[in-house]
């Protein structure tokens, strides 16, 4: 996968807006855990393609530090060979005196050579500075997220369980409500008043036979006095 493939996923997935996601998906949880395994794998694929990016990086860093080393040290050697040059040509040497500017020239050649070389390599050597800055801060970035994410599914899974368990609360309340008109207890209480009001149509019952006895008694006893004070006329 290429350096801008990682760096175009990595940008995205750290923009992602979870909350936006959740709102969409029909099964949080599940989602949560599909973007936690995605997210962990493009995070590992991000780390190796960024590890990779830096080495390459450090490894033209060490060639562009060589070039100018070595245009520094082509540099002090056309410096040696002229000053040579000059000394030999002061003391009537010009043979070798031209010799020693030929090999300051070819050291020039050298410098100059190698002071290309390290202009050429220093654009690349930004852009992929900048490159990796980007990867590094996009990774940072997507660790960030999959702690959110992971939060985000603690915290969901926790809320789901305790709407189970206040579901199953009220569910068992509900069971027992004492005021539900039709619960077991209700009709309980209904049943006990209707013994409780056969019970005293009983007891008005049985007072109202005893009186009707009484009466009949009465009635005897008066018929006696009458027969009596019947009896006592006759006699008379």
């Amino acid at each position: 996968m290429s350096k801008q493939t990682v760096l175009g996923r990595v940008t995205q997935l750290a923009k992602a807006n979870i909350n936006a996601l959740l709102d969409q998906a029909e099964d949080p949880q599940k989602m949560l855990d599909q973007l936690i395994r995605d997210y962990s794998g493009n995070i590992a694929e991000a780390e190796e393609a960024v590890a990779a990016t830096i080495g390459n990086l450090r490894l033209m860093e060490q060639d562009h530090a060589e070039d100018v080393a070595a245009a520094a040290e082509w540099g002090g050697k056309a410096l040696a060979a002229s000053r040579k040059a000059d000394e030999l040509r002061a003391g009537g040497r010009a043979e070798e005196a031209d010799r020693f500017d030929n090999l300051a020239r070819v050291a020039l050649g050298r410098q100059l050579q190698s002071e290309k070389e390290a202009r050429t390599a220093e654009p690349t050597i930004a852009a992929q500075t900048e490159v990796v800055r980007k990867l590094t801060t996009g990774l940072d970035q997507m660790k960030a997220k999959l702690g959110e994410l992971r939060a985000k599914r603690d915290e969901l899974v926790a809320r789901a369980r305790s709407a189970r368990a206040q579901n199953t609360m009220m569910d068992a309340v509900k069971n027992i409500d004492v005021l539900d008109p039709t619960s077991e207890l209700s009709r309980f209480e209904e049943k006990v008043r209707r013994e409780e009001a056969r019970a005293l149509g009983k007891q008005e019952l049985a007072a109202s036979s005893l009186d009707a006895q009484f009466e009949q008694l009465d009635a005897l006893g008066d018929e006696a006095e009458i027969a009596a004070r019947l009896a006592a006329l006759k006699a008379a």
